[in-house]
């Protein structure tokens, strides 16, 4: 039992990284719009390979910040 927390804290934290990372890098390089998408993609692949069956839960927590970013970057509305 214990294990399987320390392990789900493990991808809890791997995955929260990975997010500040790409929220980061998305932020501060010169990207096309499409590079972006790709990373938005990339990230909740990662996620959804942490967490099988969490789809729902990446595009609840974790995709309106992404959106925020590329709107705000690539002026959007």
């Amino acid at each position: 039992m214990e294990d399987e927390l320390l392990d789900e804290i493990r991808r809890i934290m791997r995955l929260r990284l990975l997010v500040e990372l790409s929220l980061e890098y998305i932020g501060t390089q010169t990207l096309t719009h499409d590079e972006a998408i790709g990373i938005v993609e990339g990230v909740k692949r990662q996620a959804i390979s942490l967490f099988p069956e969490k789809e729902e839960a990446f595009d609840m927590i974790y995709a309106p910040r992404f959106k925020r970013l590329l709107n705000t970057k690539f002026k959007r509305s």
